[in-house]
């Protein structure tokens, strides 16, 4: 046999995949008429009434193989002056032109890139051809099913209509729960009334809540805490702190935190964090991450600065030392000793009451010692690779609905971990 010429391999699978995708669209279509969906002369319409036989009509339906064509029995309903067709009911494609398939395969791609990359993404590796709008309007569709079904989930979980399974057997020894914001650029509709930083005091942005669930079971050569593999769930959300609130409760319910020896709670020192912690999961133990502590310490140090009569870095690695040991007293004694009045003493006032404030949720010499995770790295990554690198590119402007179908699906896509529950 002579070689392959006339463009070569990839000309030759590209010419094998069009056919064989051709024929799979054939067949299809052949299974699909085998069923035209008449159910008699007629059928229940679903307000109650009875709709009436009309005639067979035909719908094209774009599928992972390419276009099919379906012949459906179509039914009118006098009462309701409304269409019934039972068949698109059946095939999942009431309202819509695209089947379950590719709209996975869309929200998949939609979620992952920007619409157009998505179209793109698309057209080159499935040989697809659809709009930017048509991939947007598919993927976020998908994502806000996805939102609705979480929703009427957590609802489930927390009236006890739905009990999740436990983790198998021997447990994880530690569940930790890591909570963190980040702001995702809105439409102008979308932050109307709003405050925000800008030099016009209105809102650009509004907040997404982010959760990260993993598990630890050991620690390694060095005794540091090891993440336990596909164990990560996230789950977000643009609303307010309270509903937010109840998924934290729910998944960590899913998650099987009353079966395992150690809950902990990740977070920064954000108020709404550890309110909210307080009251829905009392049983935790609460961390406040090293890092952001870290960083209040040296601003405060810098705010000290000008007065210290040691060398400034001097004092801040010696406080450095204290906090790394959960000693915040020593921390208060050293930042009181100067004589400050006025603005200078209301800011040392403010900065060490953050301190003070978690004192109990900063004692991290023996969060360690108890093999515990002392930062909240994951969700923080969260907030950048799950929303950030989707959400926040240059020139991205949000819907709520529109953010929250993404988000949903971006959190689905982020989690290794898969809950399992079984109904009361």
């Amino acid at each position: 046999m002579g070689g392959v010429t006339g463009g070569g391999l990839p000309v030759l699978e590209e010419a094998i995949r069009a056919g064989m995708t051709a024929l799979g669209a054939s067949l299809l279509e052949g299974l699909l008429a085998a069923d035209s969906g008449h159910r008699g002369p007629r059928i229940e319409c679903g307000s109650g009434h009875l709709a009436e036989f009309v005639s067979y009509r035909t719908k094209d339906i774009d599928t992972v193989l390419g276009t099919v064509q379906v012949q459906r029995a179509y039914y009118h309903c006098r009462k309701c002056r409304a269409g019934v067709v039972p068949r698109d009911a059946e095939l999942g494609v009431c309202g819509s032109s695209i089947s379950g398939g590719l709209a996975s395969m869309i929200a998949t791609a939609g979620a992952a890139v920007p619409f157009a990359q998505a179209a793109g993404l698309i057209k080159d590796l499935a040989g697809i051809a659809l709009g930017t709008k048509r991939v947007e309007r598919a993927a976020e569709a998908v994502g806000a099913a996805a939102t609705a079904s979480l929703k009427a989930d957590t609802e489930a979980v927390l009236a006890g209509r739905v009990v999740p399974l436990p983790p198998p057997a021997p447990p994880p020894e530690i569940l930790y729960l890591a909570v963190d914001g980040t702001g995702v650029p809105m439409t102008l509709a979308e932050t109307e009334g709003r405050a925000g930083k800008g030099p016009d005091g209105r809102a650009r942005t509004r907040e997404a809540k982010l959760g990260c669930l993993f598990t630890q079971t050991g620690l390694d050569d060095e005794g540091r805490p090891v993440r336990d593999e596909d164990s990560t769930s996230y789950f977000a959300t643009l609303e307010p702190v309270e509903k937010f609130s109840d998924l934290v409760a729910a998944e960590a319910k899913r998650r099987g935190y009353e079966h395992i020896r150690q809950f902990v709670f990740l977070g920064d020192g954000a108020h709404w964090i550890w309110n909210m912690a307080t009251a829905r999961l009392p049983e935790a133990t609460q961390i406040v991450d090293l890092f952001h502590a870290r960083e209040h310490l040296h601003e405060l140090a810098n705010l000290l600065a000008f007065i210290i009569t040691e060398d400034p870095n001097d004092w801040y690695q010696a406080r450095r030392t204290e906090l790394d040991s959960g000693d915040i007293d020593a921390i208060t004694n050293a930042a009181m000793i100067y004589p400050l009045v006025g603005s200078k003493a209301k800011e040392r006032t403010k900065a060490l009451a953050y301190f003070q404030r978690n004192a109990h949720r900063m004692q991290y010499a023996r969060f360690r010692r108890l093999g515990m995770f002392v930062g909240s790295g994951t969700v923080e990554a969260g907030c950048k690779a799950v929303i950030g690198q989707r959400l926040k590119l240059s020139g991205m402007r949000w819907s709520d609905p529109g953010a929250t179908s993404i988000i949903t699906l971006r959190c689905q896509h982020a989690s290794t971990h898969r809950n399992q529950t079984t109904a009361a």
